[in-house]
């Protein structure tokens, strides 16, 4: 993976070029942004960067030895740590038993989240966890001398996923590394990352993706004319993932827009039998499905309010074709006076979903919450 190849991000990338060049690596740092932003193509760039044998002022070289390693994600002193799922109760698995799906999925596109890691490995009805087995691995790992290059690379996608029991067992060596080691962490919710983990790295913050770059990028790939580009990017907001389900009609949005409407049509006419099968129906997907569902409806509330305090005129409101078809008679119902009380409940499940409770229990009470607070 090259600088060159990752979409914008020339701010962020700037930074990193200049912390090598002033010899001012941390050896530990924590990626933070929204999802679809490219952090995990960074962090990889980053790493191929620095262990590069012939690196130019802006970009690995791409040819030596190194890069070839790498370009394949198969060089021995880069190591990949993130959530596995437990195909055997009786043991934990680490992510080594996951690696040449890794691989796939990464070699394909670097842009993608949990839920279509999950799908690729086949488990998109669980829940990704970094478990405890995990600790010793990469001490173990991390403890040996590298193989070919100056830095080992080990890169934590998604550290919140990780069990209490690894983070804790990981600050230590987070905190003072074998020399030369570099620790890159790609988090989405930082603030669900152990707070002691957290006090170890150095936070990067990276951003969304800046329209115009999302936009030309989009021409580029898709080849789809400028005025096409320029609505979906803006619409994504600045989310790669959220653009490129826009232009394919990703089934998971168009899947959670059902089910959102559904949920706020029953609410309205209070229909407490149809809500509590709405409820069961939604309870039998996945939590990570569950999860982006609700995150979802979050993102519709605030665009119906946008559209109710007429922001679109301002391009505050992000809204897909079907979605705004919907919003366009939907947004009155949202408003200044039941906003908050929506969007607490719905954080509220999603907290409550984290938290492995009863999902037929939690998207009942979410509907009855709605149906009380929507009119």
């Amino acid at each position: 993976m090259k600088f060159s190849e990752i979409i914008g991000q020339k701010s962020i990338i700037d930074k990193l070029l200049n912390s090598v060049r002033d010899h001012r690596v941390s050896h530990a740092q924590l990626f933070a942004g929204p999802e679809g932003n490219g952090k995990l193509a960074l962090a990889i760039a980053f790493a191929q960067y620095i262990c590069c044998e012939n690196r130019s002022e802006i970009d690995p070289c791409g040819e030596c030895r190194s890069c070839a390693k790498y370009n394949k994600l198969i060089h021995p002193d880069l190591h990949f740590v993130f959530p596995v799922f437990r195909k055997d109760k009786a043991t934990d698995p680490t992510s080594n038993l996951f690696l040449d799906n890794w691989r796939v999925m990464v070699n394909r596109s670097p842009y993608f989240n949990l839920n279509q890691w999950l799908s690729h490995i086949g488990v998109e009805n669980e829940q990704g966890i970094i478990y405890s087995s995990e600790a010793a691995e990469i001490i173990k790992t991390l403890s040996l001398k590298t193989y070919e290059s100056d830095y080992k690379a080990m890169i934590i996608w998604l550290p919140e996923k990780m069990h209490m029991t690894t983070a804790n067992k990981l600050l230590k060596m987070i905190e003072e590394p074998p020399e030369k080691t570099l620790f890159l962490l790609i988090s989405e919710e930082p603030d669900l990352v152990l707070p002691t983990i957290l006090s170890r790295c150095q936070f990067v913050r990276i951003p969304a993706i800046g329209t115009e770059e999302l936009a030309s990028y989009l021409v580029h790939k898709f080849n789809i004319d400028n005025a096409r580009a320029a609505e979906i990017a803006h619409i994504s907001k600045g989310n790669y993932l959220r653009a490129e389900s826009l232009l394919n009609e990703d089934d998971t949005r168009t899947g959670n827009l059902k089910r959102f409407i559904e949920l706020m049509r029953l609410s309205w006419v209070r229909d407490i039998i149809s809500l509590a099968e709405w409820a069961d129906n939604i309870a039998g997907t996945g939590r990570e499905a569950q999860k982006r569902f609700l995150n979802f409806s979050l993102s519709q509330l605030r665009e119906n309010l946008m559209l109710n305090l007429g922001q679109e005129a301002n391009n505050l409101v992000f809204l897909s074709h079907d979605e705004a078809e919907f919003a366009k008679n939907f947004n009155k119902y949202i408003h200044t006076g039941n906003v908050e009380a929506l969007a607490n409940e719905i954080t509220l499940a999603y907290s409550h979903v984290v938290a492995n409770g009863n999902a037929k229990i939690i998207f009942l009470d979410l509907a009855l919450k709605v149906t009380k607070n929507i009119r």
